[in-house]
């Protein structure tokens, strides 16, 4: 879902409204407010759903109005808003659920995302903030809004709040190994013993017997609550020194895993903390130290060598060099001089220089990074869809399975009760699936971090799976395998015509012309010092080029195709023509109704780092790699050649790149399309993947691109793909390990042959090695340079 960024939404209950007729007429009418940009009538709700330009931009009350004019009456319900809370003890996907199901009960929560390795939530909704606070209290968890200034840590809760599960273990440890010694000394436990064993598993299992309390009043079996059943258990049938040793090795795994996730947080949080939050300002003549909140585009901000940018904006005095690597991932400061655009976020290595802001501080290239990347780690990726579904049914069966387990041999094969009661309180012990469920989310949000500090945004774990899966990418040309900036590299003059005298037709032509090779015309015109008038009459011709009257003549510029359909063309010409895009050279012909007066070779260079790129793209795994291009077939194979590229589809107007695509879509399942984002976003959004590459200070292309390469670097590419299938391969290790000692345990223990500390070791040992091995993402930063 697009982010409708700087709009508001405003909600209004509306009665009366029970016909197509009505809906047509009450959208009419609204939209002929100023400041109204979409309205939305729902029949069957009888709501309006009003999109305004910005938040002052309508009045609630004008609206009221104009729907009591048309016959009707109106309530605001409120207007939409975004928060994300951070939830305080949300460790697990049960935990997840049980506040789920509360705040589906919450009138005015249209919608939310989890995002259990951040610890947060993000709601929309038209109610306060304090309803979803409260909802979320009263099944004992805390929520807090999350701010840029905390990120959702609370700096002013105690050390022993922050502190406490350190302290309940390792005072749960001390009393365990104190039992466990008194026990060894006297040969055999006495009432001592026990009195050691109790406040061992007190102290250890507080924190877990609340939240398994909280669990179980929420009609909810989680694993705090299947432990408690669990070391009660062991503890009714005289197993003192094993329920304290379950409890403390399920406190000391439950710190380990916290303390891992904490590691990943911040490594995440990292990329949120590179822009600070003052800046020096010139205001009525002096430099004064202003918030970042505060700070007005068109300002003037002061920026000393080895200070960071704080803000977006247009160097308007000095020279330096930037430090692009925390957006675009380059790994080279880039010279920067008056005119050029600088990043917030990004580090002043030089020269102090003076930049003019060009955006607000909630709405800079790294904000709108950072807010991306937070709806990204709130999307689930098909695998973990995949594992919630398994896990949804793991659980009731295991915890069914232990039922039947203490009950039929005992009562179908008269064996003693307390052996098969302990082997069942293994088995819920292991009926939890928290390894299995933390397997996927843990290892997307690290990638996703990981890849956009290395200067490659992605959507999403949807797109990052999809990435590991591909077979085939398609490449426009222009500005992506090339730079971009065509040049004149020669002028043939037919007929002993003046070279100038061909320049200036053309320039002529060009100057009324919107064409990217235009560009490099007029500039060559320049260069030569040819002055020219404007075309008059002018006309464009799609697909081949443009007419137009100079000095009083009409003369023609286009491409191969228009002149042949004039009959201007013949063998010789034909073959002078192959000669030249031969060379990778588009040819612009120039001529009157009579003949052809000239040709303009344009070259477009290829990146000299496009091949490397495509090399490492192949090595990656990519089978099959596409051109598309609306240039001639001679150029178009001429730069295929040059990049090892296996299939070219050339003279392609717009809507047949689109097309193109659809047809590697039919032949290949999943195709990823790589543009520049702004003039492909058809062919980008009918691709599998769209990716668009250099979109640092491109609003656009940041929106509709599924992976931006931040920087003009093309090698970024090879490593998004790297990334994906490592991301992949770490997901598979987690799910099949997380499997696999689920199913080694659960024969184990119908086998007598597990005990409760191992289980819980098992159980807890195998989330902390799939955090850990996950983590290892964190390291695969990109190395092309």
């Amino acid at each position: 879902m697009k982010n409708e960024t700087g709009r508001k939404k405003i909600k209004l209950s509306v009665e009366g409204i029970d016909c197509a007729s009505c809906v047509e007429g009450l959208e009419s009418t609204l939209l002929g407010l100023d400041g109204i940009e979409r309205v939305n009538v729902n029949l069957m709700s009888s709501t309006i759903t009003v999109l305004a330009a910005d938040d002052n931009s309508v009045d609630p009350k004008e609206i009221i109005k104009r729907i009591s004019q048309a016959g009707y009456t109106s309530n605001v319900l409120s207007g939409e808003s975004s928060t994300t809370f951070s939830i305080e003890g949300m460790d697990c996907a049960d935990e997840s659920s049980i506040i789920e199901k509360k705040l589906l009960s919450v009138n005015g929560i249209l919608d939310f995302r989890f995002n259990l390795v951040e610890q947060n939530v993000i709601v929309t909704h038209t109610c306060e903030t304090e309803d979803i606070k409260r909802a979320v209290k009263s099944v004992g968890f805390k929520a807090e809004i999350v701010d840029s200034e905390n990120d959702g840590e609370n700096t002013s809760t105690s050390f022993f709040v922050k502190n406490r599960q350190m302290i309940l273990t390792a005072a749960s440890g001390v009393l365990l190994l104190a039992a466990i010694f008194h026990g060894y000394i006297h040969k055999f436990p006495d009432s001592l013993t026990y009195l050691l064993y109790i406040p061992a598993i007190v102290t250890g299992g507080a924190l877990t017997a609340r939240k398994g309390w909280t669990a179980l009043k929420n009609r909810s079996l989680d694993m705090n609550c299947l432990m408690v059943i669990a070391v009660t258990g062991a503890a009714a049938i005289g197993e003192w020194q094993e329920a304290a040793m379950v409890v403390f090795l399920f406190s000391l795994a439950n710190l380990l895993e916290t303390y891992s996730m904490d590691r990943a947080r911040r490594a995440i949080r990292t990329l949120m903390q590179i822009a600070p939050n003052h800046a020096a300002v010139r205001r009525n003549g002096a430099v004064v130290d202003v918030d970042v909140k505060d700070i007005e585009i068109g300002e003037v901000v002061l920026i000393k060598p080895g200070e960071k940018i704080p803000m977006d904006g247009e160097v308007v005095r000095g020279n330096t060099y930037i430090n692009q690597a925390p957006i675009t991932g380059e790994s080279l400061p880039v010279k920067k001089e008056p005119g050029d655009e600088v990043f917030a976020g990004t580090l002043n290595e030089r020269g102090t220089v003076e930049l003019r802001v060009t955006k607000l501080s909630k709405d800079t290239t790294l904000s709108r990074i950072i807010h991306m990347i937070e709806e990204a780690q709130s999307q689930k990726a098909p695998s973990q869809k995949f594992v919630d579904r398994f896990a949804k049914y793991y659980t009731p069966l295991v915890i069914l399975a232990s039922l039947l387990v203490v009950s039929i041999p005992p009562l179908f094969f008269n064996q003693p009760f307390t052996p098969w009661i302990y082997r069942a309180l293994v088995l819920l012990v292991i009926a939890c699936p928290c390894a299995l469920v933390i397997s996927t989310p843990v290892a997307i949000v690290t990638a996703l971090s990981t890849a956009a500090r290395n200067g490659v945004l992605i959507k999403g774990g949807v797109y990052l799976e999809a990435m590991g899966h591909l077979k085939a990418i398609a490449f426009d040309k222009t500005g992506t395998l090339t730079h971009g900036v065509p040049r004149v590299v020669e002028i043939i003059p037919v007929d002993e015509k003046d070279v100038k005298a061909v320049l200036r037709v053309a320039a002529a032509l060009e100057s009324r012309s919107e064409h990217h090779l235009g560009k490099a015309i007029l500039e060559k015109a320049v260069e030569l010092g040819v002055s020219h008038t404007e075309a008059e009459e002018f006309e464009a011709i799609t697909g081949k080029g443009a007419k137009g009257t100079v000095e009083g003549e009409l003369f023609y510029i286009g491409n191969h195709r228009l002149f042949e359909e004039m009959g201007f063309c013949d063998s010789a010409r034909d073959k002078q023509l192959m000669e030249l895009e031969g060379k990778g050279q588009t040819v612009v012909l120039v001529g009157n109704g009579q003949a052809i007066l000239g040709l303009i070779a344009i070259a477009d260079d290829v990146r000299e780092i496009s091949r490397e790129a495509l090399k490492k793209v192949k090595e990656g795994g990519i089978q099959k790699t596409i051109m598309l291009t609306g240039d001639n077939l001679w150029t178009a194979q001429a730069i295929a050649e040059k990049l090892d590229i296996d299939e070219i589809k050339a003279d392609l107007l717009p809507e047949d790149k689109l097309d193109a695509i659809k047809t590697l879509l039919d032949e290949y399942g999943t195709v990823a399309m790589v543009g520049d984002g702004v003039n492909d976003a058809p062919a980008l959004a009918a691709s599998t993947i769209g990716i668009a590459m250099g979109t640092a200070g491109t609003d656009a292309a940041l929106e509709t691109a599924d992976i931006a390469l931040m920087s003009d670097d093309l090698r970024k590419l090879p490593y998004a793909i790297k990334l994906s299938r490592k991301t992949l391969y770490v997901i598979k290790q987690n799910i099949i390990l997380s499997l696999l000692i689920k199913v080694v345990f659960l024969i184990a223990a119908v086998g007598g042959i597990a005990t409760l500390w191992m289980a819980v070791f098992a159980d807890m040992g195998a989330s902390l090695i799939v955090i850990i091995n996950s983590l290892r993402l964190i390291k695969q930063n990109d190395t092309s340079g």
